[in-house]
């Protein structure tokens, strides 16, 4: 059974009203006794979930979850490449710093 929202135009009472879909709306304000009430059309109540196990990914359609689960095995794969030069790192320090020791100068362990 909803909550509807009230509002009287002759005194702006503003009140909520738990009846049944079924009853029909109400038309005498209870503060000041015209028929003046109307019904309003609030937001509403929020749903609440309670306890864990609710995720907002427990619904998802059968056409979401195939495409989500191509682009993360996408991404995994593409992670996963060498660069051109068999370095796994994005600017190849690894292969440079090997060379520039080679022309610099030599420690006294290596003399």
């Amino acid at each position: 059974m909803p909550t509807y929202e009230y509002e009287c135009d002759a005194c702006h009472h503003n009140f909520d009203e738990f009846q049944s879909m079924s009853e029909p709306a109400l038309t005498k304000c209870p503060k000041c006794g015209k028929k003046k009430l109307r019904r309003v059309f609030g937001a509403g109540a929020a749903v609440i979930f309670k306890g864990s196990g609710f995720y907002q990914t427990d619904y998802r359609s059968e056409s979401y979850k195939q495409a989500a689960k191509a682009d993360q095995d996408a991404a995994g794969k593409s992670a996963g490449k060498a660069d051109s030069n068999g370095t796994s790192g994005s600017n190849g320090t690894a292969a440079a710093g090997g060379s520039k020791k080679a022309k610099g100068k030599t420690s006294k362990s290596e003399k």
